[in-house]
């Protein structure tokens, strides 16, 4: 696009921060070939659509990987579909109730990262805040040993993600620290890349912190439980407080909360895409996901585009868009209880992780999830904390 080669989450970091509303589109519109390559010309004999039939067919009466997100917290499927339609209610209550169009959406959410994007231009940049956030919290990355992969290259995954390079071990009754590893495909900085490379490298520590016998030496085993213990230190980057003290400047507090949560409100809007297209895989997908982005996040239709087709996980791991949506509930209740054991203060704590080591980080599949959180929260999860949370939208 523009005689330049740039990837997914370039385009996306660049519809927030560019003014011209006819480049925005011209950028969003270079993610066609991703799409067609996912859903083709969107009529029932499209890879996509064969993909769900053949997933109805394989799955039959057996609980889907779908169905089993919900019921690991105490939530049916019909239970959890309601509280993602009232997160995304919540949301739109608190937004101008105009129509846009999809890229317009991306810039009037990106008016924070339009305003601390020019703070941290670069990889070398995003790094160092990284690194001096979790220094802060007492787990400095290098002395955990995380690894860093950054930058983007050609034929590398394209989905950031982290994992064990090295596993912790224990070695003569004495604990020895094992590697993670941290891989993205960054062309640059920006607030976008950084709010990513906080969520993995909140994996990293969280993995680094596993304190259990070899043979439960490994992920948790819930993946909501995972993804959403790896954003509850990286929320902090949406607080104008930690934006001055990292960034030197900060967006006004609306600002800042309307990109927190427009990533959170599409991977809630994915999630409930994921549901009812595999509940009834002969629907059409572009229609599904017309009305679910026209009711609840006001965007303009085009049920031409399948421009929902650009999240790898929809291909490989069907259901897994839905631990980052059900993932948001756990991250505000923990944040929230957080707050109400150890003050406003608490992500200024250097104590803090030792802390989190000690109730939330330490199990790998030593304790089942649920219980893990249960026990820290003192309650089953609920959704109150995220929905009031939004509300902090409103001027």
């Amino acid at each position: 696009v523009e005689g330049d080669t740039l990837n997914r989450l370039a385009i996306l970091g660049l519809l927030s921060r560019t003014d011209d509303s006819v480049r925005r589109e011209r950028l969003f519109l270079a993610l066609q070939p991703t799409w067609q390559s996912v859903n083709g010309d969107g009529l029932p004999g499209s890879p996509y659509r064969r993909l769900l039939r053949l997933r109805h067919e394989t799955w039959g009466d057996t609980a889907s990987p779908i169905d089993r997100k919900g019921p690991a917290f105490g939530l049916s499927t019909p239970a959890l579909e309601q509280w993602l339609v009232t997160a995304l209610e919540r949301w739109r209550a608190v937004q101008p109730d105009s129509l846009v169009e999809p890229w317009d959406w991306y810039y009037l959410t990106g008016e924070a990262s339009r305003r601390l994007s020019p703070r941290i231009p670069t990889i070398h940049d995003i790094l160092r805040v990284n690194n001096a956030f979790y220094r802060g919290l007492g787990a400095d990355p290098l002395r955990l040993r995380v690894r860093y992969d950054l930058a983007a290259r050609p034929e590398k995954y394209p989905v950031a993600f982290t994992d064990f390079g090295v596993r912790n071990r224990w070695m003569d009754g004495r604990f020895v620290s094992g590697e993670p590893w941290v891989f993205t495909s960054y062309l640059g900085g920006g607030l976008d890349n950084l709010a990513e490379l906080l969520h993995e490298s909140g994996h990293a520590i969280h993995i680094a912190a596993i304190r259990t016998r070899p043979a439960f030496m490994d992920w948790p085993d819930n993946d909501t439980f995972t993804e959403a213990v790896a954003d509850l230190p990286a929320m902090e980057l949406y607080e104008p407080a930690w934006q001055r003290r990292f960034l030197g400047d900060s967006a006004p507090l609306a600002a800042s909360f309307r990109a927190k949560y427009a990533g959170i409100m599409f991977d809630v809007a994915w999630a409930l895409f994921e549901i009812r297209v595999h509940r009834d895989p002969t629907a059409d997908p572009n229609l599904v996901w017309t009305e679910i982005t026209r009711d609840y996040l006001r965007i303009r239709p085009h049920p031409e585009w399948s421009w929902w087709a650009m999240r790898g996980q929809l291909l490989d791991a069907p259901g897994y868009l839905i631990n980052y949506a059900l993932g948001a509930f756990v991250v505000a209740d923990l944040r929230a209880t957080i707050r109400a054991r150890r003050g406003p203060a608490a992500w200024q704590d250097p104590d803090m992780y030792g802390w989190l080591i000690e109730r939330l980080y330490r199990f790998g599949l030593e304790r089942p999830a649920r219980a893990v959180l249960e026990d820290l929260l003192g309650h089953p999860l609920r959704p109150d904390a995220l929905l009031d949370d939004l509300e902090r939208i409103r001027p």
